[in-house]
Order: C-alpha cells, then sequence, then structure tokens
C-alpha cells in the first residue's frame, strides 16, 4: 500500500491528509450530535407534568442538568415564564438560532473536501500523463513502455485516491447534515410546544385569581 502511494506522485499526500481530516470532522461531529441528542418526546412530556403544576424551578433545574441545543431552547423560555406568547416565541427562535453555528459546526470542512479532492486526484491525472507525454518527447517519440506507464498509473492512482475519500466525505456530509436537521426540527418543536405550556398556565393562573 505504501508503495501505490508512493507512485501516486507528491499529491498524494495532500489527498491522504484529506482523508485525515474527513474521519477526524466525521468522528468529533458524529460523537458531538450522539451526545447532545434526546428524546424530545419523553423530555417534554415530563416537563408537561411539572409545569401544568407549578413546579418551575423543577423544570428550569431539568432543563439545566440536559445539556444540548434542544434543553436550551426550552431553559430559555423558562426563565422568563410570565412573558407574553410573542416575547416567548422570540425567546425560543433566538435560543435556537444561537445553537446553530454549535450544531453546524465543521460540516462546511466536509462539504469543502467532498469537493476539492476529486479536483486534487484530477491534477494528479493531468501531471502523470504530463509526464507520460514528456518521456515519449524526451526520447524523441520512442519511449519505453516503462516509461509511459509510470505516468499512466501515476495518473490513474490519485484520481482513484481522490474519488475513494471523496465518496465518504460526501456521505459523511449529507449523514451529519441530516442528524442536524433533525435537531433543528427538535429545537422548533420543543420551541412550540413550551410557548403553549407556559401560556396554558398563565391562563389558568388567572382563572384561579
Amino acid at each position: 500500500m505504501l508503495e501505490i502511494l508512493q507512485k501516486g506522485g507528491p499529491l498524494m499526500g495532500i489527498i491522504l491528509l484529506c482523508s485525515v481530516v474527513t474521519l477526524g470532522v466525521f468522528f468529533e461531529r458524529l460523537l458531538y450530535l450522539h451526545r447532545v441528542s434526546i428524546r424530545v418526546g419523553e423530555f417534554l412530556e415530563g416537563l408537561r407534568l411539572l409545569i401544568q403544576r407549578n413546579h418551575l424551578a423543577e423544570a428550569l433545574q431539568e432543563c439545566v442538568t440536559i445539556s444540548g441545543p434542544v434543553a436550551r431552547v426550552l431553559q430559555a423560555a423558562l426563565q422568563k415564564p410570565d412573558s407574553s406568547r410573542t416575547e416567548l416565541k422570540e425567546i425560543t427562535t433566538d435560543a435556537g438560532l444561537l445553537e446553530l453555528p454549535k450544531l453546524e459546526r465543521n460540516l462546511s470542512v466536509l462539504s469543502m473536501l467532498a469537493y476539492i479532492t476529486p479536483l486534487i486526484g484530477l491534477l494528479g491525472t493531468v501531471l502523470g500523463l504530463l509526464d507520460a507525454f514528456l518521456a515519449i518527447t524526451s526520447h524523441g517519440g520512442y519511449a519505453t513502455t516503462a516509461d509511459i506507464a509510470k505516468g499512466v498509473f501515476e495518473s490513474l492512482i490519485t484520481t482513484a485516491a481522490g474519488l475513494a475519500v471523496a465518496i465518504p466525505a460526501f456521505l459523511a456530509y449529507s449523514y451529519l447534515s441530516s442528524r442536524v436537521n433533525d435537531l433543528i426540527h427538535d429545537m422548533e418543536r420543543a420551541g412550540i410546544e413550551i410557548v403553549q405550556l407556559l401560556i396554558d398556565r398563565q391562563l389558568t393562573l388567572r382563572k384561579l385569581d
């Protein structure tokens, strides 16, 4: 394998670096998204019971204890439970927007690598073919098969290596993007439901007064 990489030319080092970065970003994001994901339905049901009993301090503490973007959106609303519906919507929306950069961090790196590594492979292809043509011209049009094969082999190996990195990078980007979209949907759902729960609580308290 090392011999093949060496025969691929100087661009193989760049492609290898791209593969290492791709793996690093993918596993870092995968672990992060797994860590911040929660079962939104179950969590909201627990908060519903606490809010209906007017145990707002306990509900807030639950959100503080659970890390993640969904919990922080809920926490933002619970810190101002007596606000109007419009204000609560703005609070949850702003909290969700603050979480987006954290969720999407480094995804652009994967997208870039998915696009750039085939281009690096293509550049290696061009350079390899140039070597083959130079070998022909330097021998007056009578280059040996070995001289031509060296350039052609270099062009093929860099192309294959570029695609071998680009395809997994694109798949990783697509998968992680879908996970991020799921979390965004969870934040939106949590924001809508917590606003309604707090408004229902306000209405209940007014009736009791």
